[in-house]
């Protein structure tokens, strides 16, 4: 049986730990950890299962499965406390691939020491399509994403470039550029589009748009490409955390039926 440890004790890594305490998962929650040891030490008293509450380093040496549930900055310290001692991870954070350097990093670690990294779809879906697509040419990608103004306030480009949310009245788009850009600029916000860029063409060639919309409740992703294979279009409209609305409750839902996928033994899909 895996067993799991979770680096992360917010919204999304909650959800995950929940699933697994519950038999959702067929697989043990070993340990979990967060920056924040008392909201960790409280969670985990809170689960029948009572996983340990452990550092990095103990957490990834009592499991065989590490999950990334922290944030785009804590991506590189655990993925190469994991892979280096053998164990598989999935990434939720996946803007931190950006980083051409860090993806390539822990791609040589997995396959020296035998392991994998699992990035799950988050809070879109037609990835299969784009990465069947890929096998011949794509000539473009977009992705808009739509949030209503609590899913984007305090991001980056919004914070540094003075934009008045607030005062928005109706749809305003107020950032078209490259995934590579998105991803700094809206760390919270737009991970999909690395997910979208890691099986497409790219995170430069990846065009991203984020509108600020007052007029809807969810936060929607809607994916375009062309290519050889045709056309395909995507969209989804997905009702925010309960206690995250930056992020939506299907990215965790993605996470746990990932990992059903490691857990089983017939996959299903591209």
């Amino acid at each position: 049986m895996f067993r799991i440890g979770i680096v992360g004790a917010g919204a999304i890594g909650k959800e995950i730990a929940r699933a697994i305490d519950n038999g959702t998962v067929p697989a043990k929650l070993e340990a979990i950890w967060d920056r924040d040891v008392q909201e960790a030490t409280e969670f985990a008293a809170s689960l029948q299962s009572k996983p340990k509450v452990l550092p990095l380093k103990e957490l990834v040496e009592a499991s065989n499965f590490v999950v990334e549930a922290a944030s785009q900055a804590a991506v590189r310290e655990v993925a190469i406390a994991t892979l280096s001692q053998s164990r598989s991870l999935m990434v939720m954070s996946v803007g931190a691939f950006a980083d051409r350097e860090l993806l390539e990093t822990v791609r040589s670690l997995a396959k020296h020491h035998h392991c994998s990294i699992y990035v799950p779809s988050g809070a879109v879906c037609g990835l299969d399509g784009v990465k069947s697509a890929a096998v011949c040419k794509i000539d473009s990608v977009t992705i808009t994403t739509r949030k209503p103004k609590e899913g984007l306030r305090g991001a980056p480009f919004i914070v540094k470039n003075n934009i008045d949310i607030d005062a928005m009245t109706g749809p305003t788009e107020i950032f078209s550029g490259p995934a590579a850009v998105a991803i700094r600029e809206f760390p919270a916000n737009v991970n999909v589009a690395a997910s979208l860029s890691l099986v497409g063409v790219g995170f430069e060639r990846t065009l991203v748009r984020v509108v600020v919309d007052p007029t809807i409740k969810r936060n929607m992703h809607e994916i375009e490409v062309r290519g050889e294979f045709g056309e395909l279009r995507t969209v989804v409209e997905n009702v925010p955390s309960k206690t995250n609305p930056k992020t939506s409750f299907l990215a965790a839902l993605s996470a746990i039926a990932t990992l059903r996928q490691v857990c089983e033994p017939i996959k299903v899909g591209t």
